[in-house]
């Protein structure tokens, strides 16, 4: 019997993992998303769960954060940061809070969802606004959003709107656009000059870019003065 012969340099192991590879896994699911207080103005009324919260404190979804007569800023895992007006109240998420009522501005890459809308943001500020009635209005301030329309939650299967800067959205409870109007410069002086930018010390990570545009696009408007920041005793580090 002839001996069994094997051909030089290719062994047989190797070639059946490269014929086979690796198996598919499972995808990937969304991370849940967390925010850190940021800063408390007006008083103590912010609250995570409805217990007082205090600067630096974590939330996780699916917990809620909301205000009574204080105001506050968050900081989400994107690096995003939000601005929750008095009165206001949202729930954290997989991929997106969910502003529930009141308003939030958004300053950088974080997207965002009503009962009306889906927010897919790339890096942008900008204001939702929810009334008592569940209409939204999505003010983009620079940068753009697309808006997905959604009913109680779920897309109603029409087409998503790019919202651009300088421009606004109104949506109703059912996800229906109501009108896109434009931004004048008395519209951007009131909300600079009101209570989602006035007061706060704790700088807006994408204000630059909101600055470079108004400069730039809106001559006229009435820039916020920055309130600088509370010093600290030489060598502290400070934390937000």
């Amino acid at each position: 019997m002839l001996p069994r012969r094997r051909l030089p340099g290719l062994p047989v192991l190797p070639i059946l993992v490269l014929l086979v590879g690796p198996l598919p896994g499972p995808l990937p699911a969304r991370a849940s998303e967390s925010a850190v207080v940021q800063e408390i103005l007006d008083g103590k009324e912010l609250y995570i769960d409805g217990r007082t919260a205090r600067v630096k404190e974590k939330a996780n979804a699916p917990q809620k954060l909301s205000t009574q007569n204080s105001r506050g800023q968050i900081r989400f895992d994107s690096g995003a940061a939000g601005r929750l007006n008095r009165f206001s109240q949202l729930k954290l998420g997989q991929g997106c809070f969910l502003i529930e009522k009141g308003q939030i501005l958004v300053s950088g890459k974080q997207s965002g969802c009503t009962r009306s809308a889906r927010l897919s943001v790339r890096g942008t500020n900008y204001l939702i606004d929810i009334n008592e009635a569940g209409e939204s209005e999505i003010s983009v301030l620079e940068g753009s959003v697309e808006v997905e329309p959604l009913a109680d939650g779920e897309p109603t299967g029409q087409p998503a709107t790019t919202v651009e800067a300088g421009q606004k959205l109104r949506l109703s409870p059912a996800g229906v656009v109501m009108a896109i109007l434009g931004l004048t410069v008395g519209d951007y002086n009131g909300i600079l000059g009101g209570p989602l930018f006035q007061g706060f010390r704790v700088p807006l990570p994408a204000y630059g870019s909101l600055e470079g545009y108004l400069r730039s696009k809106v001559p006229g408007v009435n820039l916020p003065v920055p309130i600088p920041a509370p010093s600290l005793p030489f060598g502290l580090p400070r934390f937000f």
